[in-house]
């Protein structure tokens, strides 16, 4: 359970830096927005991956191709 915890992390941690980086940017506000919530929408997609993830640890099923 802890690596998909640390994975996790690590891609919201950058995910954050890269819209602070992308707000930062001398560029126009649309582009400001399409590069800088194009990240937090990533971060959130995995976030809720993540939920899921610790949802079949849970369950005891650590293995998704036995279900085919």
């Amino acid at each position: 359970m802890i690596a998909p915890a640390v994975i996790t992390i690590i891609f919201v941690i950058y995910f954050i830096g890269f819209f602070a980086a992308c707000t930062m940017m001398p560029i126009t506000l649309g582009l400001k927005l399409f590069f800088g919530l194009l990240p937090l929408l990533l971060a959130g997609v995995i976030i809720f991956v993540f939920v899921e993830r610790l949802k079949e640890i849970r369950s005891g099923e650590e293995d998704d191709l036995s279900k085919y």
